[in-house]
């Protein structure tokens, strides 16, 4: 039997005073898997990441140490961090909340495009989640749609931003003294929304993951970049012609057709110096401002939720068509039957 298998027959538990039974992966990437368990206590769910110790470039245990330093209240949209340790005395565990569905799996569903409004109440909590991060003194150095997810619940309209393996300390806590500015670096992240200064080996900063939130603004908007689908033979040929293409495009290309504020957010990321503190304030009311002169409201009805609504209208009038369809004896057994399943659930209490 394979260990996803084992995994998946629910064998495996994690956690030491709270014990958490692995149901399914739900995810999972070149770092390790991503698996829905159950608290056995209390039957809640949640997400537990699991690296084997013998992984060639080990993550987890940086990014439990990430997760720590970062928890705060559900506002400052990061996971809770649930438990860390070794289990099965091969792998490491990093159990948190679990969360809904990332831009990502949100963009799919919308048919590879979000609305204005939909793109502008993302880059609201975005900037936000970042800055948040920043405060905290790392940089994430993966800023995509894969790692930003929904929250669920009371925090159903929430932004949460995820993933921790990559991220960076970029100042010292208490002397806040900057790291030194490097010009020898390999590319860290996700090549597509990767900052022009990340593609030539430059050291990362704020300034980087501002950037790369830009990218990401825009990929909602047109639908793809004009970097996308480019073919060669290797990776780092592909890294390279992704960065040919970045910098040929100019900002005005890339974001023609679409209000000015997104080319005038990128321009003005790429103007950031190596230790320059984003003014993420100035970027928020860029977008609050459009939002107001484009006469949206910032109500949380995302695209997505706009498609949940009408699907379960639709189902809801179906159902209506059916029950006006039945003939009287029809209408009759089906409502004895309802009346039957009361019974018999009110029984069961």
């Amino acid at each position: 039997m394979s260990e996803r298998d084992r995994i998946s027959g629910g064998e495996y538990y994690v956690g030491n005073t709270t014990k958490y039974r692995l149901i399914r992966k739900i995810g999972g990437g070149s770092f390790g898997d991503i698996y829905l368990a159950v608290n056995v206590q209390t039957g809640e769910e949640v997400a537990v990441k699991i690296e084997s110790c013998k992984a060639r470039h080990p993550q987890l245990y940086g990014e439990s140490k990430v997760y720590r330093i970062l928890q705060g209240n559900q506002g400052t949209g990061i996971a809770r961090l649930r438990w860390f340790g070794q289990y099965e005395k091969e792998f490491l565990a990093l159990v948190i909340d679990l969360l809904g569905p990332s831009l990502e799996d949100l963009f799919n569903f919308c048919q590879r495009r979000f609305s204005t409004k939909t793109t502008l109440m993302i880059a609201d909590q975005a900037i936000s989640r970042i800055e948040y991060i920043h405060q905290k003194n790392f940089i994430h150095r993966d800023i995509k749609p894969d790692n930003f997810l929904m929250g669920t619940g009371h925090s159903l309209n929430r932004l949460f931003i995820v993933d921790f393996g990559l991220a960076k300390k970029y100042r010292d806590p208490r002397s806040k003294q900057h790291i030194s500015f490097r010009d020898d670096k390999n590319l860290t992240g996700t090549a597509r929304y990767a900052s022009i200064n990340a593609h030539q080996g430059a050291e990362q900063s704020r300034r980087d993951d501002m950037e790369s939130l830009g990218y990401v603004l825009m990929y909602f908007l047109r639908g793809s970049l004009p970097w996308q689908g480019l073919k060669a033979n290797t990776k780092k040929q592909k890294y390279e012609k992704i960065s040919e293409k970045k910098i040929a495009t100019p900002v005005e290309v890339l974001c023609k057709g679409y209000p000015a504020e997104f080319s005038m957010y990128i321009n003005y990321c790429r103007g950031l110096r190596f230790e320059e503190c984003p003014d993420y304030m100035y970027l928020r009311q860029l977008f609050r401002i459009l939002t107001r002169t484009l006469n949206y409201e910032y109500d949380k009805k995302f695209d997505w939720t706009i498609l949940r609504e009408q699907a379960a209208a639709k189902v809801a009038e179906e159902h209506r068509k059916r029950a006006n369809a039945l003939t009287p004896i029809q209408r009759e057994r089906t409502q004895m039957n309802r009346m039957k399943a009361s019974t018999r659930d009110l029984t069961g209490i």
